[in-house]
């Protein structure tokens, strides 16, 4: 069932620390078996990273001490049809860096010590993916076509990446470039798109958070800050994996409207100027990581306090 929080209630939640709710939960949760151990890291220092994978069809990896994700290169689109452009996330609990020691053992969507991978993104937007809103539906690109890494850690992770021009109906087409950058101590990753077009006249980008996305395959439960321009999803619990956080955080000023009842995705719109950045902000947690985490109340809370900044920050170099 979903509930939306009215936003005097998420006002209310404002005023606690996003970061403190992680000290205030400090119960140890029961983990899932460990299968087969994780070669140790050569170092355990907390640490943000971005990378490609090219021996698993050219995913993009990225992390930092709290939280992990990835998103799909088109090599993938001939192998696993059919992939998509939606955003990946995994549960942690180090801080050090182990999507990549994870993701070789080919075996990611098992335990083995220092995090998991049981979130399921398919053709939803997972974390946050997005695409145009058109005549009620939205249109999504592929998996991304080009990369470019700016800083693999150890303070933050920051890439970009281009998407190939995708349809809108048939009348129109748009292509995207966008940044991530995942410093440490935070669950949330800025994304700077900027979507150009064929045509000129504004877009309605939806921004999504997939709705069945864990081996539970149920709704999880939604809250939802208009006002404040939040949308936070708690999954169900799946089996012995524990349950999967989800938010997004959008400029207010830029909402349209808030979809609940699309298929596949929780969905807020946004009014968008072709070839005009602008910033969102992403996240995930586990509710057995070492963000410390465990509940629906908790992860709203550092939702609706976790600071964002939607001013378009300066270009990358290189």
């Amino acid at each position: 069932m979903k509930r939306l929080f009215l936003s005097a209630t998420a006002l209310l939640l404002t005023t606690g620390s996003a970061v403190g709710v992680a000290a205030q939960e400090t119960d140890k949760p029961v983990m899932p078996p460990i299968t087969l151990p994780l070669t140790p890291p050569a170092d355990k220092s907390p640490r943000a990273s971005a990378l490609l994978a090219p021996y698993r069809y050219d995913d993009i990896l990225w992390e930092n001490d709290r939280t992990a994700h990835r998103i799909y290169g088109e090599a993938l689109q001939a192998y696993e049809p059919p992939s998509g452009s939606g955003i990946d996330a995994w549960g942690k609990n180090v801080p050090w860096a182990f999507a990549d020691r994870q993701l070789k053992t080919g075996d990611q969507h098992g335990f083995h010590g220092e995090g998991i991978d049981f979130y399921n993104v398919g053709t939803a937007r997972g974390m946050g993916g997005l695409g145009i809103w058109y005549q009620n539906k939205l249109w999504t690109s592929r998996n991304y076509h080009t990369y470019k890494i700016f800083k693999n850690g150890p303070d933050v992770a920051d890439f970009e990446v281009t998407y190939s021009p995708w349809p809108v109906d048939v009348d129109r087409k748009v292509w995207e470039t966008r940044r991530f950058t995942l410093p440490l101590g935070t669950q949330f990753t800025r994304m700077v798109s900027t979507i150009s077009s064929d045509k000129p006249g504004e877009l309605i980008v939806g921004i999504g958070i997939g709705k069945r996305t864990t081996l539970a395959g149920k709704d999880g439960e939604l809250s939802v800050d208009k006002a404040h321009g939040w949308l936070s999803w708690w999954g169900p619990e799946s089996g012995d994996h524990g349950r999967m956080g989800i938010a997004v955080k959008v400029d207010p000023a830029m909402i349209v409207e808030v979809k609940t009842n699309e298929a596949d995705n929780d969905i807020v719109l946004l009014r968008v100027q072709p070839g005009k950045p602008f910033v969102y902000y992403s996240g995930s947690v586990w509710d057995k990581g070492n963000a410390g985490i465990r509940s629906r109340e908790a992860w709203d809370k550092y939702v609706a306090g976790a600071p964002v900044d939607f001013k378009v920050p300066p270009a990358p170099r290189g």
